[in-house]
């Protein structure tokens, strides 16, 4: 079943119970996805890749981190609520995420990997490593360990 179809097995569900946080995130999802296959002008292939439907969720999924802070720092903690909720439902259709242990193992692995020895490198690195992990590790998580990890 591909995401695009799971989607919408749980925008039915989503309607059918009533749960209308649930609704909004995965009507959302769909929204994105499908601004995107016609952004594209997809007319001769059709739906997105998984790895494009990857890109979907993991942009939504930093949009909503983003905006959560935001409404922190606003002190708006009913805001902070609604979002929080919509990102855990968001989350559920990325791929299982790595420990803190796992990417630090990748990031050794992919500084060794590149002969990278100091913070110029960095870049390089995180680069490397997000398209490796795309969707299994928080972005911030990765480039905070690659910055501890090289000497400056």
């Amino acid at each position: 079943m591909t995401l695009k179809e799971k989607i919408n097995e749980d925008l039915k569900a989503a309607m059918k119970s009533g749960d209308k946080v649930r609704l909004e995130a995965v009507r959302g999802i769909k929204k994105e996805i499908i601004e995107k296959e016609t952004a594209e002008k997809r007319e001769t292939r059709g739906d997105l890749s998984p790895e494009e439907e990857l890109d979907v969720l993991v942009s939504m999924v930093k949009r909503r981190k983003d905006s959560i802070q935001q409404f922190k720092d606003a002190g708006r903690t009913d805001l902070v609520e609604g979002e929080a909720a919509q990102l855990a439902i968001i989350e559920t259709y990325l791929p299982a995420q790595l420990s803190e242990a796992d990417v630090a193992a990748a990031v050794e692995k992919m500084i060794a990997q590149m002969g990278a020895t100091t913070q110029k490198d960095a870049g390089k690195v995180i680069g490397a490593l997000m398209k490796e992990l795309k969707g299994k590790a928080d972005g911030a998580l990765v480039q905070k360990l690659v910055k501890e990890k090289l000497p400056a």
